[in-house]
């Protein structure tokens, strides 16, 4: 048997090193893009899972996905603060992912369950997390833009440097409280980011059937502040647009309007048959997904290679079915304890007792009205 000469020199141990492009725009470093990577993963893969469930009667009322919107969430918040003020609509289980909400809570309280983010009272359209200054998904189509204006109000008149960012869709422009609340925001110089998530469809009508302007931000150059468009399906074009919109508001020089124009690939929630648009549509706008996009830029610039990619994918995976698992096993809340949660001072039921007496009729009978002397 043939041996290996005795004094061979030593071969080098060869040690694998990650090459970085040094050229990552915007500031970028490796590790924040791996970061984003991950954050839409996470989310697209909570959303598949949020479905199965609802096709599996576990999750109830309304689920509206957020999947092909994923670099919308994940660019603006990763350009602005951690303690930034953040406000969704109904589709909001995005938010709350790239918030840094942990995704076991959000599951659970989409099935309803104690261990949930708001202990099963809010569901699907109703996430929040104060500690995060995540106040909440909004049902009610552009309810929240006033109350995003408030909050920046609050921030400009205790002199603080924090700024909201205000997310809403397209069909929200068309309400008064749209334009009430822009009007307030320009009025007072209020350090507030408009971000309208353009995705062409109000529930069932396109966007030509709902509006005259075919440009959101159209709406907004009437209230004088900044208003840009950018491509939502392009995270780090988001993250750019977003970086800039929040230094112009930092800096005290009033609100800024960003029009994110972005697709969601399923319907406007699971109940939608989606009978309103054309597959071929759906399929175009699924060649331009965030997240295939944004790995290939990762793998280009040797932020990661496909290998790599392919683990963080197996990784939330994982993640998610974890998350399910905590969903399913977590208790139903007490029925005993159901205004607990929901108000500032709840229901006192020795006060319901009362009212439940023969004087009940009395307590909440209206006051006897008073006439003036000589009427």
């Amino acid at each position: 048997m043939a041996t290996a000469p005795k004094n061979r020199p030593a071969r080098a141990k060869r040690v694998r090193t990650r090459i970085t492009d040094p050229d990552l725009p915007l500031g970028l470093t490796p590790a924040q893009c791996r970061h984003m990577y991950r954050q839409m993963v996470l989310i697209r893969r909570f959303e598949e899972h949020a479905a199965e469930a609802y096709a599996q009667a576990k999750v109830g009322g309304f689920l509206h996905l957020y999947i092909g919107e994923e670099a919308v969430a994940v660019g603006a918040l990763n350009a602005g603060r951690d303690d930034d003020h953040l406000l969704g609509h109904y589709r909001d289980h995005g938010y709350a992912l790239a918030r840094g909400c942990d995704p076991k809570a959000c599951m659970a309280e989409l099935f309803g369950r104690e261990d949930g983010l708001c202990h099963g009272r809010g569901g699907s359209m109703h996430l929040a997390e104060a500690s995060r200054n995540f106040w909440g998904g909004y049902a009610i189509v552009g309810s929240h833009i006033p109350i995003g204006a408030g909050m920046a109000y609050a921030m400009q008149y205790q002199q603080r440097d924090q700024i909201v960012l205000d997310f809403f869709g397209d069909g929200a422009t068309g309400n008064g409280i749209f334009h009430e609340g822009l009007n307030m925001a320009a009025l007072w110089n209020l350090p507030i980011i408009f971000i309208c998530e353009n995705n062409l469809y109000g529930m069932g009508a396109t966007l030509a059937e709902e509006s005259p302007v075919s440009e959101m931000k159209i709406k907004a150059e009437g209230y004088t502040m900044p208003a840009v468009q950018c491509d939502g399906m392009d995270v780090l074009a988001v993250y750019e647009t977003i970086q800039r919109a929040a230094e112009h508001c930092r800096s005290g020089k009033g609100p800024f309007f960003v029009e994110a124009l972005t697709y969601r690939f399923r319907g406007h929630s699971m109940a939608d048959p989606e009978l309103y648009r054309d597959k071929a549509e759906v399929q175009r706008w699924r060649t331009q997904d965030p997240i295939p996009r944004f790995g290939d830029f990762c793998v280009e610039h040797r932020v990661c290679s496909p290998k790599e990619l392919a683990q963080i994918n197996e990784e939330v995976e994982q993640q998610m079915l974890e998350a399910v698992a905590f969903a399913d096993q977590s208790p139903w809340p007490d029925p005993s304890e159901v205004d607990r949660w929901i108000y500032a001072k709840p229901i006192d039921p020795e006060v319901n007792a009362l009212l439940e007496q023969d004087g009940a009729s009395a307590l909440l009978a209206p006051e006897p009205e008073v006439k003036e002397a000589g009427v």
